[in-house]
């Protein structure tokens, strides 16, 4: 079975109120076990904001720069993912619509690459 990376994309600013986030956690909670009670479960984690980053850059001397904050700006951040196992991209998308409806937030469904090796 190939493995596909489910990511949840969130937007900046005041997270939704609590009421809100404890029914999508419910939700989330659920749909974790169920990927895990047909063996479609591989990994999944929250992430902090991006603020909480760190960014590591090597320059050509071998030097790495290391700075404070997110490698890119933007309106919206990798919130947290969901490495699941499935026969085939159309089984991921299923998982990934499921996550979308519970979520409520923009959903990016990816295949791992074979490795090389």
């Amino acid at each position: 079975m190939k493995q596909y990376l489910i990511s949840v994309y969130q937007p900046e600013g005041e997270p939704p109120p609590p009421e809100d986030l404890e029914r999508v956690f419910h939700d989330l909670t659920a749909l974790h076990e169920e990927l895990r009670a047909t063996g479609a479960w591989v990994f999944a984690g929250a992430l902090h904001t991006p603020s909480t980053a760190t960014v590591l850059r090597a320059d050509d001397q071998g030097d790495v720069l290391v700075t404070d904050g997110p490698y890119v700006e933007g309106k919206e951040f990798l919130g947290g993912f969901t490495i699941v196992a499935a026969p085939d991209l159309d089984a991921a998308l299923a998982w990934g619509r499921r996550f979308a409806t519970v979520i409520g937030l923009p959903i990016e469904v990816r295949p791992f690459q074979d490795p090389p090796w």
